[in-house]
């Protein structure tokens, strides 16, 4: 990609109402504009991130044998009234047709999941089963803040599972839990996963996975030196108390939850009266279990733990493009015209290895902008192309996170370049 043929661009006017350091620099690195409050659109290079970020999760979902469907936004009053919750919960858009007929917009999925697995659901020969969507949520938040972290409208990843009985449910649960894991750290976050209330969801106790940030919103009481943690909501232990894990003393410090499994029970199937027949021909309910990660959400968390005063600082999973390839202007047109055409035979190189590169090939901008612009945006590897590095038949190699830029040959770019993608 161009940069001079994407049609949005960095700015230094961002909303001083932007307090979260994902929304300033998301904002400002022209990644997604905000609609209105809690309403974003993603832009070119935000939307590569959350492909990625989804594909990643994606990919761990299906590993774990779950069918992915879609699911509508819009949903049956009588759905949400069947589970008593279409007053019960407060963050839920309500709209009237007209025809009169009432509807939701979907914070969740239980109460269409559920109904649609019935369908197909009657014996325990259809059972376990693994379902998920990613999709578009809306919640009427009374106060969206925090930029991409608590928005009206979002993505989210939501799975659920059915099952004949608890220890197959328990067995799945804990599958989940560690492909969540995985999930994150792939997209470059370390997380802890905590105990938590089941919320609007559940009865049960669930977990969270928190990613230790200042700009979290959760507090938890948990263990710098091991992945113990509790929502300090329900919490059995205080600051100081002993690791039950491993000794150490356990601390309070902030998370940014993005995601959170539940052990939903039977409470939805007995809403909908959703039973299977069992080996000895008798009726049994079906239990469920729901898995949840706002894709949107752990972006926004990406960049709250990984960045600088620069800018963002993409992990190389889920960066827009793998390569910044910048190209400085020169006084004179014949070196200008040099500079040009060997940063285009570069960027034509890269492509032809696989390479992802967006090329700030614009002729009217400073040095100074390009390389302001370079860091904010993040990407992993920046190489420069300018009359200085041609005279050393080279380019000019600097990482997102290292303080120093070297000097690497034209002949031997594409090999490290693709070392360090896979590295």
């Amino acid at each position: 990609m161009k940069y001079s043929l994407l049609f949005t661009k960095t700015t230094k006017n961002v909303s001083q109402e932007n307090e979260a350091v994902n929304a300033r620099l998301l904002v400002q690195a022209g990644f997604v504009d905000q609609e209105m409050a809690g309403v974003y659109t993603w832009l070119p290079l935000g939307l590569r991130v959350l492909r990625k970020v989804e594909q990643i999760v994606r990919e761990e979902m299906d590993a774990l044998g779950a069918q992915e469907i879609f699911m509508p936004s819009l949903q049956p009053k009588e759905y949400w009234e069947a589970t008593k919750r279409w007053e019960g919960v407060d963050i839920l858009f309500k709209l009237t047709s007209q025809t009169g007929k009432e509807y939701a917009l979907g914070c969740t999925h239980e109460e269409v999941v559920t109904p649609l697995a019935q369908k197909f659901v009657r014996s325990y020969k259809e059972l376990p089963f693994v379902t998920y969507q990613i999709n578009t949520k809306f919640r009427d938040e009374l106060r969206a803040k925090s930029g991409v972290l608590r928005g009206r409208e979002f993505r989210m990843k939501d799975m659920y599972s059915f099952h004949t009985n608890q220890e197959d449910l328990s067995a799945f649960y804990q599958k989940a839990l560690e492909a969540y894991v995985r999930a994150f750290a792939r997209c470059g976050l370390q997380v802890k996963v905590v105990q938590a209330g089941g919320g609007i969801f559940t009865d049960n106790m669930t977990h969270e996975f928190q990613a230790i940030t200042d700009a979290g919103e959760d507090v938890l009481i948990a263990c710098p030196s091991c992945d113990f943690g509790q929502n300090s909501e329900v919490a059995t232990f205080k600051e100081g108390d002993a690791c039950p894990k491993c000794q150490h003393s356990l601390a309070q410090m902030k998370g940014a939850e993005v995601g959170n499994i539940f052990d939903l029970g039977t409470k939805y199937t007995d809403a909908f009266d959703f039973n299977f027949t069992d080996e000895n021909g008798e009726q049994k309910r079906v239990l469920m279990g729901c898995y949840g990660i706002g894709t949107t959400r752990l972006v926004g968390t990406i960049v709250e733990a990984s960045h600088d005063d620069r800018g963002m600082i993409w992990p190389k999973s889920v960066a827009p493009f793998q390569v910044h390839l910048v190209s400085l202007n020169a006084k004179d047109e014949a070196v200008r015209g040099q500079i040009v055409q060997a940063t285009q035979d570069l960027y034509e190189q890269l492509q032809s290895a696989g390479v992802e590169v967006l090329w700030d090939d614009r002729a009217d901008v400073s040095a100074g902008a390009k390389l302001a612009d370079a860091d904010l945006i993040g990407v992993p590897l920046r190489i420069l192309v300018s009359e200085k590095t041609l005279k050393e038949n080279a380019v000019e190699w600097k990482g997102r996170t290292e303080a120093e830029a070297r000097l690497v040959k034209l002949q031997d770019l594409v090999e490290e370049v693709s070392a360090f993608i896979t590295a």
